[in-house]
């Protein structure tokens, strides 16, 4: 007689029993296996908050689940656009089909991103599209007959994913890819970006972008902030100084806007900062509020006619998944939403909020620095956190906060109210005491 199967929402395991066999089988992310820290079970989520089993409480997610759910969780907009599209079809190949979820995305991508970003292409998660970017780049001096410029340029403290070529372009020196050193690809790296204008710094850029461009595809960064190498922001006047060295010695310049793009700074885009296009564009994470895997690559009608003269016409990458329907529908859905909102506004009240609620920590023990952008705010200690003790500190104010090596950080959903911001504020201030 077969075991009845669990209706939905039931769990099959009490709580003790679930962790046991996480721990024997499940590995997180950045962790080893076994984990040494037992992880909290979320039993659902809904707004701003995540609900803990078997009577834990509930959190203020001051993460936004690393950056992604920008309109919160069980969104009724989001909820109706996946369940409609899941009656109609969840996924069909791409190859030889296309369906209106695609297209009408890639309309919208190109629509609200930086002039002149005309294709895209769909792929499965933020790293893969840093991936289809470089196979980009390369592909195109090759189908000019350049091959020898292969090699890509970028500056030091950037994070670009865990895939083997945005390994490549991450931190070579104290990153958490540091290992893999003599293994992946050997870049180019200038020194990290300032966070004011200097022009020294400027002419450096310049000047390494000079002596390397006979051998360099492409210059790739984070515009105007740098995420998981360190959450460092730097002048956007500098993403000026890269588009002018890029085009006089015949480079391409691309921009990871995994992190930043759907508002997180202040603008749609990064990019928007400086006014400037890049040859190529990554976008994900926020890209469907937060719901379902996706990715996208944008590049320009030059990268994209470049490639199509070439030996190999074609783009040779296609992930199974690629232009997922359910995907698609939601994503859509979710930039809708965000465009439809006063999103600017809210995104200007949670810096208000992140630079009055942090602020008072810049003179704290322990504390180096207090930065703030848009809906991300940070603050980085003298030293390497406890993260048990930071979990703690942080949940004791019903807080969910994941910080990394020195970080303190928070971008919280764009919904967040202010009592709940004032709320995430005062968990990195316990955070930052007790780790």
């Amino acid at each position: 007689m077969p075991e009845p199967v669990p209706t939905p929402h039931a769990s099959a395991y009490a709580q003790q029993e679930l962790l046991d066999l996480d721990r024997r089988h499940v590995w997180h992310p950045y962790g080893p296996m076994p984990g040494r820290q037992e992880p909290l079970v979320v039993e659902s989520a809904s707004g701003v908050r995540l609900r803990l089993a078997d009577g834990g409480g509930e959190l203020v997610d001051g993460m936004s689940s690393w950056w992604s759910a920008i309109h919160g969780y069980n969104h009724p907009v989001l909820n109706d656009a996946a369940r409609s599209q899941l009656e109609r079809m969840s996924h069909v190949m791409f190859g030889g089909l296309t369906h209106e979820p695609a297209v009408r995305l890639a309309k919208h991508l190109v629509d609200m991103s930086p002039e002149g970003l005309e294709h895209v292409f769909l792929a499965d998660s933020g790293s893969v599209s840093v991936e289809v970017a470089v196979k980009m780049c390369l592909q195109y001096w090759r189908s000019l007959g350049r091959p020898e410029k292969h090699k890509l340029l970028t500056w030091r403290g950037g994070y670009h994913g865990d895939t083997w070529q945005p390994m490549s372009v991450c931190d070579p020196e104290g990153g958490m890819h540091e290992l893999w050193s003599g293994a992946l690809p050997r870049q180019i790296f200038a020194d990290p970006p300032p966070a004011a204008y200097e022009e020294s710094y400027a002419e450096h850029l310049r000047e390494t972008i000079a002596a390397h461009a006979h051998e360099v595809a492409a210059v790739i960064v984070e515009p105007v902030v740098q995420g998981a190498g360190g959450m460092r922001f730097h002048a956007p006047a500098y993403l000026r100084v890269l588009r002018e060295a890029c085009d006089a010695h015949g480079v391409l310049l691309v921009f990871d806007e995994i992190a930043t793009g759907f508002g997180r700074t202040g603008t749609l885009f990064a990019a928007d900062h400086a006014a400037v296009t890049p040859d190529v564009m990554c976008v994900g994470k926020a890209l469907t509020g937060g719901y379902l895997t996706l990715a996208a690559t944008l590049c320009t009608a030059r990268v994209a006619d470049g490639i199509s003269r070439g030996e190999v016409p074609v783009l040779a990458h296609g992930p199974t998944f690629m232009g997922n329907p359910l995907a698609a529908a939601v994503a859509c859905a979710s930039i809708e939403l965000l465009l439809a909102q006063d999103w600017r506004t809210e995104v200007k009240r949670i810096e208000s909020g992140l630079a009055d609620g942090l602020g008072a920590l810049a003179d704290a023990p322990g504390v180096r620095d207090v930065r703030v952008l848009g809906a991300i705010g940070v603050v980085q200690l003298d030293h390497e956190v406890d993260m048990a003790a930071a979990t703690r500190a942080a949940v004791d104010e019903g807080v969910w906060l994941r910080p990394f090596r020195d970080l303190v950080y928070t971008m919280p959903p764009f919904i967040t109210g202010d009592a709940d911001l004032a709320r995430i504020c005062r968990a990195v201030g316990a955070v930052a005491r007790a780790a």
